[in-house]
């Protein structure tokens, strides 16, 4: 189950204005499943047979409180959604200025999904977004939502999400990955990279945005190597985040991550990516870092 410490907001945005997010809420203590997943893991995605969530009662209401959401407000559309046992995704275009923050607008969407399924509430207090920019392409969003029930069946037939990759390759550079590797189908991933030369305010900004990921289902990928980006890391992981850890350290059959990092493994949070014939004397030098921070901007491309 999906259990995020709380809502954290993109600072400086204005919810009340025209943009697209993609929404998370999350199923209340108590409640019953939204749903039970059925279909065959060896079917393909978009064939029939493939996994899918059959609704329950409960999110066969929710269903149907979607269906009044854009009566909240002229100017809200949906443009896509998926329904999970104990969460559900909403693609929301806000196609012009409201008289409130989309936060008030989705309060009421989820009382009226209670009402509907006859609780006292049915969904978490807030929710998580992820504001879709020019530069995000809605396709590989609408994409990863449909997949959602096939990588939930993934999850289930791999509890442990210690999957060992000998051959992967990320543009021209072979690869070695340990843990759990659909954190490299997130369609949100950022890479952690923080200049010598970059100013007070970027780092402000940088770190803000990084954040805002971590807490909204989203993926940091970096070597993590100076102090700075070391903190990012550390607040990040306290507020539930996903982490593409870049690393020079050989990687064979008998490794096992240390301390944080195996934790992380256990939760599906953490995938070890490190480069193949990758030399490294124990010493970092500035073209290695270099070379695993390429790598981390190759990951993030869509």
């Amino acid at each position: 189950m999906k259990n995020w410490t709380g809502s954290y907001r993109a600072r400086n945005h204005d919810y009340a204005s025209r943009c697209i997010y993609h929404v998370t809420m999350v199923k209340a203590n108590g409640v019953g499943s939204f749903g039970r997943l059925a279909g065959d893991l060896r079917v393909p995605v978009g064939t029939a047979g493939a996994p899918y969530v059959i609704a329950s009662p409960i999110g066969a209401a929710i269903k149907n409180a979607l269906r009044m959401l854009p009566s909240l407000h002229p100017a809200i559309r949906v443009y896509q959604y998926a329904l999970m046992p104990d969460h559900l995704h909403v693609v929301i275009a806000v196609e012009g200025q409201m008289d409130e923050p989309l936060g008030r607008k989705l309060a009421r969407f989820k009382r009226k999904a209670a009402e509907y399924a006859g609780v006292d509430c049915v969904f978490e207090p807030g929710f998580n977004d992820r504001i879709m920019y020019q530069s995000r392409s809605l396709d590989t969003v609408f994409r990863y939502l449909r997949e959602n029930p096939y990588r939930l069946a993934v999850r289930h037939a791999n509890p442990d999400f210690f999957r060992r990759v000998s051959q992967l390759k990320i543009g021209d550079v072979s690869c070695r990955a340990y843990g759990n590797m659909q954190l490299l189908q997130n369609p949100f991933k950022e890479q952690v990279v923080v200049h010598r030369a970059d100013g007070e305010e970027k780092r402000r900004t940088d770190r803000d945005r990084w954040l805002h990921s971590a807490a909204n289902d989203g993926v940091l990928v970096s070597p993590f190597i100076s102090p700075a980006e070391k903190a990012v890391r550390t607040d990040a992981e306290a507020l539930g985040a996903k982490i593409i850890l870049i690393t020079a350290e050989p990687m064979d059959d008998r490794l096992k991550p240390a301390a944080t990092n195996f934790a992380l493994c256990t939760q599906g949070r953490m995938l070890i990516i490190t480069p193949v014939n990758q030399p490294f004397a124990g010493i970092l030098s500035r073209n290695l870092c270099l070379s695993m921070n390429a790598l981390a901007a190759d990951i993030c491309k869509d």
